[in-house]
């Protein structure tokens, strides 16, 4: 006689939620024991960066549909099958997943194109590349999206918050950028052998009319993103088409992402109101924004630095650059480090370990230059 056991499945489904959501829990938890301390009041409602919200809405909610069409998937086949050989594909899937986080942000990069590294390299008999590639994939999607303003969402908070022009923006974000281009480049072609390989073809056919109509939406998200057009009409507009276009799109969006950025912002503003906080954290951004915003991603990620540590400085182009090149070391860094980290083992399990191993060294090394490197440039600018 067999028997079911339904508290199992329950208990999992609990695990991988809580696991899933961590930073958005951890999010949650500061807002309520911050809220114990700042009474909620009329102020509450300053803290929201509502265009924030809705460009990160709006951008999430259109690469899905995308995504479910098999476009970037396809844009991806295309570049790699002009390639060759391992160390070529491998490199060319990074580049892609690096041009596609400055697009479509780091962690879409990440969900719509490490599916096919590992399609690529199941399938060629490459799985001992299979780590290396996610890392640099990883580390390509996070810093790749520095450039940009809709790259990373800390990138569009900050955009947003200050005002940047977007030629500040880029050129702000231009040296690491390059850097971090020179370094995977590198780290692709030391690591990987000129191993020859093939891909299957594969035919995918895509709906004319679908691809325009979600490509001119991308084009509307963007344009609000560039303050083109008011924020409004994109919360209007985007949400009706794809109602009727494309509803799993709508369901398919971040929202534990939404909800980390409103949670975050109700701790950040709750700091910025404790006189003992705000003097700490004002002193600690005053001796140098550029480190400490760096080393403050590596405990609690990108996104709630920057929420949080924009409330004590007004010296926005240290605090983005911190930001960003935060992004890589821990894997709590960045929420995409985490995406990646599951993909990996949900396709190689009890590799956890030697995952972590691989990736703390590549992250870290990446972190330490990277550091340095600006902080040499700010110590000696005039």
């Amino acid at each position: 006689m067999t028997k079911a056991y339904p508290k199992a499945p329950k208990h999992s489904a609990k695990a991988d939620f809580i696991k899933k959501n961590a930073v958005m829990l951890t999010a949650l938890i500061l807002a309520v024991i911050t809220s114990l301390i700042v009474p909620i009041d009329k102020e509450y409602l300053g803290y929201f960066d509502y265009k924030t919200l809705t460009c990160l809405f709006c951008v999430l909610a259109v690469v899905c549909a995308l995504k479910n069409i098999n476009f970037f998937y396809m844009l991806a086949r295309k570049v790699v099958r002009t390639f060759k050989n391992a160390r070529y594909c491998i490199l060319a899937l990074v580049c892609v997943t690096f041009i596609g986080s400055m697009l479509i942000a780091n962690d879409m990069a990440l969900l719509t194109f490490l599916p096919l590294g590992y399609i690529l390299l199941t399938s060629t008999g490459k799985q001992k590349y299979m780590a290396f590639t996610f890392i640099m994939q990883n580390i390509a999607a996070n810093l790749g999206g520095m450039l940009t303003p809709f790259g990373n969402p800390q990138n569009l908070y900050l955009y947003t918050k200050f005002s940047i022009p977007t030629s500040e923006f880029m050129s702000i974000m231009a040296l690491p950028f390059a850097l971090s281009v020179f370094l995977i480049t590198v780290c692709c072609i030391v690591f990987v052998k000129k191993e020859p390989l093939c891909l299957e073809d594969e035919k995918i056919v895509l709906s004319p009319l679908r691809t325009a109509l979600y490509l001119a939406l991308f084009a509307l998200a963007i344009a609000i993103v560039f303050r083109g057009i008011p924020y409004w009409i994109g919360l209007i507009v985007i949400p009706a088409v794809l109602l009727f276009a494309d509803r799993k799109a709508l369901k398919m969006v971040d929202y534990p992402l939404l909800l980390t950025f409103v949670f975050f912002f109700i701790f950040a503003g709750n700091m910025a109101r404790i006189d003992v906080v705000r003097d700490f954290l004002s002193a600690l951004m005053e001796r140098s924004t550029l480190l400490f915003s760096t080393l403050s991603c590596q405990f609690i990620s990108n996104v709630p630095s920057a929420i949080l540590l924009s409330q004590f400085t007004k010296n926005y182009a240290d605090l983005l650059v911190g930001v960003n090149i935060g992004g890589v070391g821990t894997l709590i860094a960045s929420l995409a480090s985490l995406i990646t980290f599951r993909e990996y083992v949900s396709h190689n399990p009890g590799k956890a370990g030697r995952y972590i191993a691989q990736f703390s060294a590549f992250n870290f090394s990446f972190l330490a230059f990277l550091t340095a490197v600006m902080m040499l440039v700010k110590h000696f600018a005039p």
